[in-house]
């Protein structure tokens, strides 16, 4: 929002296309066996639902509509890391509870053919976050804390991601290295 102002004061088009990825299975990958199995993956779903809760309000706040009155377009959400990683619960899981407009999903190839054979799009997202709130409690009551989590996740992502970029930088020169050396 703040980038999306600052275009629109300087005179720059704030039309900017991009996506704020979150990850889902990684939540309840994290929680696996550390919590009663009727909340087994449930955390996933349940912190994408009060991020869409937030996301659906922030487009909807007079701040927001300013900025699209000008030409921006909303930051759209990104369900990644939405194949299913626990083999007892349904290989669609994730792509079923998260349809919603506004949103991309990077599911994985099975996960994609899993939902062609045998998927069923369930009911858009709740603008209000549906039963989250009440799903995140259970996961505080059983010692879970969501924001020391969210805090782990979100750095252990941005390490993940930096290795890789890192590794990329390493291919990049090494296969520049050798094609000015056949040269």
């Amino acid at each position: 929002m703040r980038g999306v102002e600052r275009r629109i004061k300087a005179g720059l088009n704030p039309k900017v296309g991009s996506v704020a990825s979150v990850f889902i299975s990684r939540w309840d990958a994290a929680v696996a066996g550390k919590v009663p199995t009727q909340l087994a993956n449930h955390l996933g779903i349940a912190v994408a639902l009060r991020i869409y809760k937030a996301y659906v309000e922030l487009i909807g706040s007079p701040r927001w509509q300013r900025a699209f009155n000008e030409g921006a377009t909303p930051q759209r959400l990104l369900w990644a890391s939405t194949g299913t990683k626990d083999p007892k619960a349904s290989d669609t899981l994730y792509i079923e509870s998260l349809a919603s407009p506004l949103t991309v999903n990077t599911m994985p190839e099975a996960t994609l053919k899993a939902f062609a054979d045998h998927g069923k799009v369930g009911p858009m997202i709740s603008a209000s976050g549906g039963d989250s709130e009440a799903v995140l409690s259970e996961f505080a009551n059983a010692g879970v804390d969501v924001s020391a989590l969210a805090t782990r996740l979100q750095e252990q992502g941005a390490d993940s991601f930096d290795k890789s970029w890192n590794d990329l930088l390493k291919v990049i020169s090494s296969k520049s290295a050798a094609l000015r050396a056949a040269a």
